[in-house]
């Protein structure tokens, strides 16, 4: 049986692929454009691997160099993300304001302990996301926001000055449907 992330995209996801290519045709960056529109359609915010080979096989550019540029940018994803989305900066000004700690209390609070968080390093980039998939939890390397941290990400609403008080508020928020 075929994962979520491997299933060839059905009717209505090749219609929005075949318009999304239209739109772009010719565009500087048009490839990015197309993964954009796609990612931002899909429910659980992801590119799947049928949908990358599709948007190859109706583009002509290579599998390889589609594949290329959906891992360089942290903006795409490869896996289903969750309901709501986490990301906690882990550059040198947050890492020394406390956001490891920040990072190890939010995922001991949703029930992310699978992965041992001290043996991670600040360059390292962390997606996990919750069986119910309601979170994913994520990591960046820096926002540029060095001034207001720790900064932490809440579904594209950058929190400065985080405290593990105002993480815990603003999951619990998110768990009673506020947003």
């Amino acid at each position: 049986m075929q994962s979520i992330a491997e299933e060839a995209p059905d009717a209505h996801e090749r219609l929005l692929i075949d318009h999304a290519i239209a739109q772009q045709e010719g565009r500087p960056g048009a490839l990015l454009g197309i993964l954009e529109t796609v990612q931002s359609a899909n429910a659980h915010k992801f590119l799947s691997m049928g949908s990358l080979r599709y948007i190859a096989e109706k583009t002509g550019i290579p599998p390889a160099r589609i594949y290329s540029a959906a891992t360089f940018y942290a903006l795409f994803n490869l896996d289903p993300q969750g309901d709501n989305v986490v990301c906690v900066c882990r550059g040198t000004a947050c890492h020394t304001r406390g956001s490891r700690d920040l990072l190890q209390k939010l995922c001991l609070g949703l029930g992310l302990i699978g992965q041992d968080l001290s043996e991670t390093n600040d360059a390292d980039k962390l997606a996990l996301t919750t069986p119910d998939r309601k979170f994913t939890v994520r990591t960046v390397a820096c926002f540029g926001q060095c001034a207001l941290a720790p900064v932490v990400e809440v579904n594209h609403h950058i929190l400065s000055h985080v405290n593990e008080r105002t993480l815990q508020r603003e999951v619990k928020a998110l768990k009673q449907g506020r947003q």
